[in-house]
C-alpha cells in the first residue's frame, strides 16, 4: 500500500495562541510518526490570522527536534518570495540538524495576498516568471561543489535535500516532468485539473539524476472520526474556515457547529463544495470506501491528508483512524512494516 502523509498548516484555533498551534503540530507528528506515516510537511502562508506557518522553515525545525523518523518538510515553500540562495541556506541547515529527514516542496504561487506579497519584497511577477531557473537554481546551490563559480550555499552545498514540485495547475506538472522531479498536487483544494495534470507529469516526465520514473503525490482533505455524523460534524470548521475565505474575511480556525445553516450563501456553498470536490470524511468504513476509489482513481504513488479539525484530541482520533484505513486497505500487518 501507497505511504501516507501529513499537511498541516499550523493552525490557530479560535482562542488559541501561535505558541498553541506550533505545540499541537509537533504533537500531531509525534502521532503520524508513531501510526507510520512517511512526511509531515507544513506550508507558507502570509498573513492569515488561522495560519502559524509563515516562517516554514523554523516551524520544520521545531517539528524536527521533536520526532525521529518521520521526513519532515515544506508543502510548500512558496518560491516567488524568496532568493534561491536563502532557501538553500535554511534548508541546507535543517538536512545538517536532522540528516536524512528532509524535504524541500516548492510552490510557485504567493501563498497570500498581493499586498503582503509586495511586503516580502520581492516583484512578483518576475519571480514567478523566473520560476523554472530558480528552481535549477536551488538544485545546484543544494547539490554537489560545482567548482569556483562564486555562488555557494554554506550549510546547503552538498546536502542534496530532496526537491519536489508541487501544483494546481498543469504548469508545476509540465515542469517537474521536464526536470526528473518529484510532482504533489493539490486536490485538497484544486480538484479541477488533477487528471489532467498527473497524466502531463507522467506522459512528459524525463528521468534524472533524481528520480528514474514519474512519482506522484495527492493531496486531500481528511477527517475521520468514528462515525460519519461525527466527522461530518467536525468538518464543519473547514467549510467555515473556506466560505470566510471566499469572502475575504480571515480569522482564527473556528469550532464546528451543528449546522452550517445561515453561516453561508448558496454561491458560497457551492464553491467550498467544490474546493472539497476530494475530500474523505467520515467514519472507518466510509473513509476507507473512499481512500480505495481516490487511490484507484489517481494511481498515486503517495497520499497527503490535511486534517482540519478544531478539537486536539479529535484530529489525533483522526490520524490513527486514516493509518488504520491504509492498513486495512493494504490487508492487515503487512502495512505497518512498510509504512516508513
Amino acid at each position: 500500500m501507497i505511504p501516507f502523509s501529513i499537511l498541516d498548516l499550523s493552525p490557530i484555533t479560535q482562542g488559541s495562541t501561535p505558541a498553541d498551534a506550533f505545540a499541537h503540530s509537533r504533537r500531531l507528528a509525534q502521532e503520524a510518526e508513531r501510526e507510520g506515516y512517511r512526511r509531515f510537511w507544513l506550508a507558507e502562508h502570509h498573513g492569515m490570522k488561522g495560519i502559524a506557518s509563515a516562517a516554514t522553515a523554523v516551524v520544520i525545525a521545531h517539528v524536527a527536534a521533536g520526532t525521529r523518523t518521520i521526513r519532515v518538510g515544506s508543502g510548500g515553500i512558496m518560491l516567488p518570495n524568496h532568493s534561491p540562495l536563502v532557501i538553500a541556506e535554511q534548508f541546507g541547515t535543517l538536512a545538517a540538524l536532522y540528516p536524512d529527514r528532509i524535504d524541500l516542496g516548492l510552490g510557485r504561487a504567493p501563498g497570500t495576498d498581493m499586498r503582503t506579497a509586495q511586503a516580502l519584497r520581492r516583484n512578483m511577477e518576475a519571480s514567478a516568471n523566473n520560476f523554472p531557473n530558480d528552481v535549477i537554481e536551488l538544485q545546484t546551490l543544494l547539490g554537489p561543489a560545482q567548482g569556483d563559480h562564486g555562488l555557494i550555499a554554506i550549510p546547503g552545498q552538498d546536502s542534496n535535500v530532496p526537491i519536489w514540485l508541487l501544483g494546481s495547475s498543469h504548469y508545476s506538472a509540465h515542469l517537474a516532468g521536464m526536470l526528473g522531479l518529484p510532482f504533489a498536487f493539490a486536490s485538497h483544494f484544486a480538484p479541477d485539473m488533477l487528471l489532467s495534470a498527473l497524466e502531463i507529469y507522467r506522459e512528459r516526465f524525463q528521468p534524472s539524476a533524481h528520480l528514474d520514473k514519474p512519482h506522484a503525490m495527492v493531496g486531500i482533505m481528511g477527517v475521520a472520526a468514528d462515525t460519519d455524523d461525527e466527522a461530518a460534524y467536525l468538518f464543519t470548521s473547514m467549510q467555515q474556515s473556506f466560505a470566510a475565505l471566499r469572502r475575504n474575511a480571515r480569522g482564527q480556525f473556528p469550532p464546528p457547529v451543528a449546522s452550517m445553516d445561515g453561516l453561508w450563501s448558496a454561491d458560497e456553498r457551492i464553491f467550498v463544495d467544490h474546493a472539497m470536490t476530494y475530500a474523505v470524511v467520515g467514519g472507518p468504513e466510509t473513509i476507507r470506501r473512499k481512500l480505495e476509489a481516490f487511490l484507484a482513481l489517481t494511481a498515486a504513488d503517495e497520499l497527503i491528508v490535511s486534517m482540519p479539525i478544531f478539537d486536539m484530541g479529535a484530529r489525533l482520533r483522526s490520524v490513527r483512524l486514516f493509518a488504520e484505513a491504509r492498513r486495512a486497505l493494504a490487508g492487515g500487518g503487512q502495512a505497518a512494516s512498510s509504512a516508513a
